[in-house]
Parts: structure tokens; sequence; C-alpha cells
């Protein structure tokens, strides 16, 4: 059976001030194509479908058409919900939709229930598991502590077993939303830290011919059968030395894997550009990156004068203008943006009680602190799942 991965569309996001819908539209157009050309057996999108959980009409218009276009193609969707979205609002109307081919995995409680397609060498399970906040689902799952690996192995324990019913030779799926360790981030991702931790170890998924992952923006191999898509489009500089791609993978008779990174278009590539200003504006070898989409950071040690215009003169399309100036990371001066850069809340949190009192928090202030940020996020998340 051929299927072709992908996940993390963000229908509704911006690129800094660049409006993204018409890049989103092109991709979706793409997938389509990729799928006809390919002769795809399925598609299957593993969360953060739109980027918010209340998206603007313009996303929920072009996914609309997304899943005419899919159903009409005749290769059968499954679809979950991710961090960024409303699983109730994505999964409204579930039902009717699967009737056209397009399965639509929101409910936590249906994690052990698989979507069944059928070739020539017999079933393949596909089970989704949308996104699983720890606080929201531990119940469901009967776990004691709200963590992500507790209840990811939870609902991996209802695959397995449902797997067990089947008969011999089943070929299974999981598409999955999560944070799997040795997974490279990026800054377009939004943290999903919980009790100090954000991830889970790849062996959770241990039993299941293949496990498409969602939520990472960079496509990445964990292990053989444990594979990130990535997002097919770019949404934070960060992102500039990514491969935007979907994969296709071939999940023959026994479990056999065969996949193929299939390029998905981008707009424009982006460059992350550093040093005087002078200097960029002067190098022969940044010629290339008149098309691009630019983030320049400045290390004049006294800041120009209308730097974004003159950058805007040789990079039409810069779009991000940092300042590091050159100077010792000791100084007075520092800025506190700078001082703060890749810290967690928790370590910021951490280093305010040591400045305060002098002495930083021990293990069990520690572990306050952890619960506090937890149960910030935990409300966070009924609220989008609420609006």
């Amino acid at each position: 059976m051929r299927l072709l991965h992908t996940s993390d569309w963000h229908l509704g996001r911006a690129f800094h001030r660049v409006n993204m819908l018409g890049a989103q539209s092109d991709f979706i157009g793409h997938l389509v194509a990729t799928a006809r050309e390919h002769e795809v057996d399925a598609v299957v999108v593993s969360g953060d479908v739109y980027d918010r959980a209340v998206p603007p009409l313009a996303a929920v218009q072009l996914f609309d058409d997304a899943l005419h276009r899919l159903a009409d193609l005749g290769v059968p969707t499954v679809m979950i919900s991710g961090n960024h979205d409303s699983a109730r609002r994505l999964g409204v109307g579930a039902g009717l939709i699967g009737r056209a081919g397009v399965h639509l995995r929101t409910d936590p409680a249906a994690c052990g229930t698989p979507v069944v397609l059928t070739d020539a060498h017999g079933d393949v399970a596909f089970y989704g598991l949308p996104y699983l906040e720890p606080a929201l689902v531990k119940d469901e799952f009967g776990v004691e502590k709200a963590a992500h690996e507790a209840v990811l192995a939870a609902a991996m324990d209802r695959v397995r077993a449902d797997l067990a019913t089947r008969a011999p030779g089943t070929r299974s799926v999981v598409l999955a939303h999560a944070f799997v360790t040795g997974g490279e981030v990026s800054d377009s991702e939004r943290d999903i830290t919980v009790g100090g931790v954000a991830s889970v170890p790849a062996g959770v998924f241990d039993g299941v011919d293949y496990t498409a992952l969602g939520h990472l923006h960079g496509s990445q191999i964990i292990g053989e059968r444990v594979r990130y898509s990535g997002s097919p489009l770019p949404y934070s500089f960060s992102e500039a030395g990514h491969r935007k791609s979907m994969w296709l993978v071939d999940l023959g008779p026994g479990g056999s894997l065969a996949t193929e990174r299939i390029d998905c278009p981008v707009p424009r590539p982006l460059a992350r550009v550093r040093g005087h200003l002078e200097d960029l504006l002067a190098d022969p070898e940044l010629g290339s990156h008149t098309g691009s989409w630019v983030e320049a950071t400045l290390t004049d040690p006294v800041r120009p004068a209308d730097p974004m215009a003159r950058l805007a003169e040789r990079f039409p399309h810069t779009l991000s203008l940092v300042f590091d100036p050159e100077r010792s990371p000791h100084a007075p001066d520092v800025s506190y943006a700078r001082r703060l850069a890749g810290r967690s809340e928790e370590e910021i949190a951490e280093d305010f009680v040591a400045h305060v009192r002098g002495a930083g928090p021990d293990a069990h202030e520690q572990a306050v602190l952890r619960d506090a940020f937890d149960a910030v996020r935990a409300d966070e998340s009924v609220r989008e799942t609420a609006r």
C-alpha cells in the first residue's frame, strides 16, 4: 500500500508579515497532483491542519476546498488534530465526511478504533492518535500522572490490543502528533512541555509498521519506521536549512518498507545573513539572496541609520531585522532578550528566584514552579478547546 505522509499545514498562518494562503493553496494542489501522479492508496495528515483553534474564514474555505479535492480524487485520507487545532471543531461532521473517504480522527477515546483499508496483500489498519494534552486526557486513559509519555503509552496500548484481535499479517500505521525524543525543533513549534518534559521516547510506538508523526516542522527520520514529514512551508527563519517535503511510503507484505521524499513547492527560499550593514550591502557572495526572504542580523557596534530601508534596496524581501552588536556577552548593556535567548520558562523563573533572594529554588520549589507552568498551559488548552 502506497501512502503519502504530510502534516503541519497551519492553514491561516502568516510568515512574518507575508500572507501564506496563496502558498498554502499551491501546496494543496501539489498534494493532490502528487497523490494522482504516484497512484497513492492513502493520504495521512498528522495534525496541525489549522494554525489556531478558531481559524480565519479564508483558512476554513481552503480546508473545505482541500477536503473536496481529496474526496474527488477517490484516495482515502486519514487526518488527526494537532495541538494548534480545536479537536472538536475539526471533528465536526466527521461521520458524514468519512463517507466521502476523508476520515477525521480527533477524539482521544477512539485511538484504538482504526480506519481499515485493503490492498492485494490484505488489510492495513490506520490508528489516529490526535494531540493528547495530558491534563485533559489522563482520566480517559486511566493514568495517574499527567505526562506525555504516560498518555501516549496508554493510547498505544489500545492500538496494540486492537491490532492483536485482527487477522495475522494485518499491517499497521499510526498517526500521532507529539515531540519524540531525538527530533530537531525549530522556533515555530508551540511549546508542549508538561512537568518539565516535552518529549516521549520513540519506543512508545514499537510494534507498528509505520508511525507518521506531526508537530516538528523539519522532515526527519527518528527511526526507520518512525518519521516526521515536517511542515510543507516554512513558518520561521529557523527553518532556513529545511528541505520541505512529504514522505511517499510503500508498505509491502509483512510490513516491508520503502520510502521517498517528495519536495514541496516553496514560494521563496529563506536566507539568514549576519554582519556589519556595509558589509552585507557590498558582499558579492550574498547576491544569490536578492530573491529570498531575508533575516538580517546586524553586528555594528552602533546602530546604523535607516538599516531596513537600506537593506531592502539590495534584498527587497527582507522581513526580519535583528541587532546583535559586537560586544562582550558580560557587558552591562547586554539586552534582556539576549540574556533570555534559549532559556525555558522554568529556567527564567528559577533565575528570577535566585536574583531576588540570592539562592536558586530547591528541588521542592522547582517542582512547584513546574506544576504552576503546567497548570497555566493546561488552562490555555482548555480555553482554546472551549473557543
